[in-house]
């Protein structure tokens, strides 16, 4: 009664499947990847973080262009003030004024000083309501400069590091999308091993089944002993459970990958995977060359050493002497009329200078410089030790790769080896030429062998993408891999916007 209700169970599966199999997704490892890149939640931060990257990037850059800006600060004054008269009186007098002016200035930065030169031209009015007066002030041109003569250049560390840092946004880019394509490497072969036991657990319970069956017919006239059939019997009730087992797993990995991938629509899915797997070589000292120029990880050391060294100039300028000074010389003139203010312009000049000198601090500057310091040779030691373990990363990968295919090679020829045996071991059994015990065991080692084989191909590719995440190079076609970054920025996507789904009905 137990068996035939399952194997109810097991039809209307297969039926529920048939009957579905027009709306399964059929995706092979490449297929997955490239959704991946299109859809995944990793590779949509990935675009958005560069973004984020580009445009402060837009924004360090226009720092060392000219900036035109037009400036006004129009005001309202109807009160009573208090007002010093020329003969050092002071009275209270109603005034009610309008005063506006425009400025129009053009700055330019000068990244070599950390100052700012600038020119400019202004016109104001000034509107006596009482007196029903007004008056124009003019200055037709104003040049000038201000410097921090001691102080932190933002503007010359800004180019040392900003590059830097765009460099390691446009090289993350890429990288995460090797990262990606790893993750979803391992969902697409966590997919297929859990097929692979679902199909294992079938074939396992039909043959345990077959074989309960006849060790009855053997009990009955007494060619078998009770224990082995009820050994028998066993295996068919663990067959059984692995089979439900089985497709449980099957549904948390198509959920998994699903999720990954983007897909909203509750479809079934099935991988099929290629037992084929390029034989590549890597040479050892030419990806360490790869990694070191490619990699992003390279350029987050440059620029943490860099910024040390930023800090300690920033520390050392807020500890010393400091000094500003501005200069501005120009035209100016004033007249009842806005053309007569424009003639005869006399000259305006004026300089500032601000000094200020730390006497008495307690130690603070010197205390902060030092503080600096030790942060730089931390940041120094922190790097010099992130580059040898990157570097036996890259070695202890390669080493692992170069192996791969080797071993994809022998768990294939393991797992048809495992397989015949098995079935010859199911033969004798059934001829009465072999024990129930090499027959579980033959069994084991048929099941072993294929789990093993689906493990070697994910670790194969597993290890050629985290490969390519180092490098950023494809191996099996010999170039550099690149990604177009415009189309980033302009919010396209490499891929089309059609979704693979529907690429596929």
């Amino acid at each position: 009664m137990h068996r035939n209700i399952f194997l109810l169970l097991i039809t209307f599966s297969l039926t529920s499947s048939a009957i579905g199999q027009e709306h399964t997704l059929v995706l092979t490892l490449e297929e997955t990847i490239e959704q991946a890149r299109r859809q995944s939640p990793d590779a949509q931060n990935a675009r958005h973080s560069f973004r984020s990257a580009y445009w402060n990037y837009k924004y360090y850059c226009a720092n060392y262009l000219p900036a035109l800006k037009l400036t006004s600060n129009p005001y309202l004054d109807c009160a009573i003030n208090k007002v010093t008269q020329s003969d050092g009186n002071v009275k209270f007098i109603e005034q009610n004024l309008l005063s506006t002016d425009l400025t129009l200035s053009l700055t330019q930065n000068v990244p070599w000083t950390g100052g700012t030169f600038f020119i400019e031209t202004t016109a104001q009015r000034l509107d006596l309501f009482s007196s029903d007066t007004y008056s124009w002030q003019t200055s037709p041109v104003n040049i000038g400069y201000s410097q921090s003569l001691f102080g932190y250049n933002s503007l010359k560390w800004d180019r040392r590091i900003e590059p830097i840092r765009y460099r390691e946004a446009k090289k993350t880019y890429v990288e995460t999308l090797e990262l990606v394509a790893a993750n979803a490497t391992e969902k697409f072969f966590n997919l297929a091993k859990a097929q692979s036991n679902y199909e294992i657990a079938n074939a396992n319970y039909a043959n345990a089944d077959t074989l309960y069956i006849y060790a009855q017919g053997r009990y009955n006239i007494g060619t078998i002993s009770e224990n082995e059939m009820l050994q028998l019997e066993l295996n068919k009730l663990t067959e059984e459970t692995n089979c439900m087992n089985a497709r449980i797993e099957v549904e948390n990995c198509m959920q998994e990958l699903r999720s990954y991938l983007g897909i909203q629509e509750d479809l079934l899915m099935k991988v099929r995977v290629d037992n084929r797997v390029p034989d590549l070589h890597i040479d050892l000292d030419a990806a360490l060359m790869l990694a070191n120029e490619n990699s992003p990880e390279i350029q987050n050391m440059l620029r943490r050493k860099v910024e040390s060294e930023s800090a300690v100039s920033r520390a050392k300028a807020n500890a010393g002497l400091k000094a500003d000074i501005y200069l501005r010389f120009g035209l100016t003139q004033t007249a009842d009329k806005l053309k007569d203010s424009y003639r005869n312009p006399l000259d305006q000049q004026y300089v500032s200078l601000g000094i200020t000198l730390p006497i008495l601090d307690w130690g603070r500057g010197r205390g902060q410089v030092r503080v600096a310091r030790s942060n730089r040779d931390l940041v120094y030691t922190q790097v010099e030790q992130d580059k040898t373990d990157f570097d036996l990363n890259v070695r202890k990968l390669v080493k692992q790769f170069n192996l791969q295919a080797q071993r994809v090679n022998i768990a294939a020829r393991t797992d048809y080896t495992a397989q015949r045996r098995a079935e010859v071991a199911r033969k004798l059994y059934l001829l009465g030429k072999s024990s129930v015990l090499d027959l579980n065991a033959s069994i084991a080692e048929k099941d072993t062998a294929r789990r093993n084989y689906v493990t070697t191909l994910y670790n194969y590719w597993s290890l050629y993408y985290t490969l390519r995440s180092l490098t950023l190079y494809d191996f099996e076609n010999n170039k550099p891999l690149s990604e177009d970054l415009d189309k980033i920025v302009d919010n396209q996507y490499y891929f089309d916007n059609k979704s693979i789904t529907s690429a596929k009905r």
